[in-house]
């Protein structure tokens, strides 16, 4: 099945994955002009209607960029749609994006069919984030576009299926459009999705070592000196398994190697207070760190995969 032709033609196979708190128009407007798909939760604007103006501001300065670079126009960006029941903001959050027309649209933590035939209506893609591929083929079976493997070793709400497992069973069925989401933060990392059957890799920790991120100094300065080791996988915080770094327990005043288990009455995946204090204590990152040493615009750090993933390349044809 061919690439949607939003997706085609990408100067560098990458969507940057849409980090909760931290992604602002600043980081996905800077990834998108250097040539990935940039992205960021809607659930980020806070208040609600700050979402209006974000996309304004996205839609309008990559749209001026492209006029003033035909050559090189921008990569299109996308908005993240949290559509388990506890966002309450749903509804409001894609009207919106109906509204400004959002090239792509990644949802999490369920799969609707309403949202999709939304966004459909205008003509945008819906990429879908599982964990495994029964919930793969429930996103496709409900009209998902394509699919975003988060594998383990991701970020955030992590599986716990190897990639190479992952992505096998996905394309024994799916041909469409397939993202790989796992401790991918080189560009070596990047062309071995590509050969392991994606058709993107999915980036996100190293994105918030960037400048543009909204992430604090200390969140950043962690990450450049932590490597896989340094991540725990927990559900305590949100309810559902998860990826954090361990300084930051240690941080908050507890054990990494002793937490206890999560309650669920507690679970909150609609951005509230309480998801909103969980991720600005405990910070999310995946096991592909190691690769990131500096804090660095995010013009540099894509600068950086795009070379490493070029080199690659040429190594395997040498």
């Amino acid at each position: 099945m061919p690439l949607p032709p939003v997706l085609q033609k990408l100067p560098l196979p990458i969507i940057g994955s849409p980090l909760f708190i931290i992604s602002n128009p600043r980081l996905v407007i800077e990834q998108c002009k250097a040539g990935v798909v940039g992205s960021m939760p809607a659930l980020n604007a806070r208040p609600a209607s700050q979402l209006d103006e974000w996309l304004a501001e996205i839609t309008e300065t990559l749209a001026a960029h492209n006029r003033d670079h035909p050559q090189q126009p921008a990569a299109p960006f996308a908005i993240n749609q949290i559509v388990h029941k506890s966002n309450d903001r749903l509804e409001h959050d894609l009207q919106l994006c109906v509204k400004y027309k959002v090239p792509i649209i990644i949802t999490s933590l369920g799969a609707r069919t309403d949202v999709n035939d939304a966004v459909h209506g205008y003509g945008g893609v819906v990429l879908h984030d599982i964990i495994n591929n029964s919930f793969a083929r429930k996103a496709i079976e409900k009209g998902a576009d394509g699919l975003i493997a988060v594998a383990a070793g991701a970020g955030g709400h992590a599986g716990t299926t190897s990639p190479f497992a992952l992505v096998q069973e996905i394309r024994e069925w799916f041909d469409g459009p397939l993202a790989l989401s796992g401790a991918i933060a080189s560009g070596r990392a990047v062309l071995a999705a590509q050969a392991m059957g994606a058709d993107f890799a999915y980036v996100g920790s190293a994105f918030i070592a960037t400048e543009e991120a909204r992430a604090n100094e200390g969140y950043k300065q962690m990450i450049t000196r932590s490597t896989s080791q340094d991540i725990v996988y927990s559900s305590l915080f949100t309810g559902v398994h998860g990826n954090y770094l361990r300084g930051s327990i240690v941080n908050a005043g507890l054990d990494p190697d002793h937490l206890p288990e999560s309650d669920p009455s507690k679970m909150d995946f609609g951005g509230g207070e309480g998801a909103k204090k969980a991720w600005k204590d405990i910070w999310g990152c995946g096991q592909g760190i190691g690769a990131v040493k500096d804090v660095v615009p995010a013009r540099v750090l894509i600068e950086r995969l795009r070379r490493e993933y070029s080199e690659a390349k040429q190594h395997l044809c040498a």
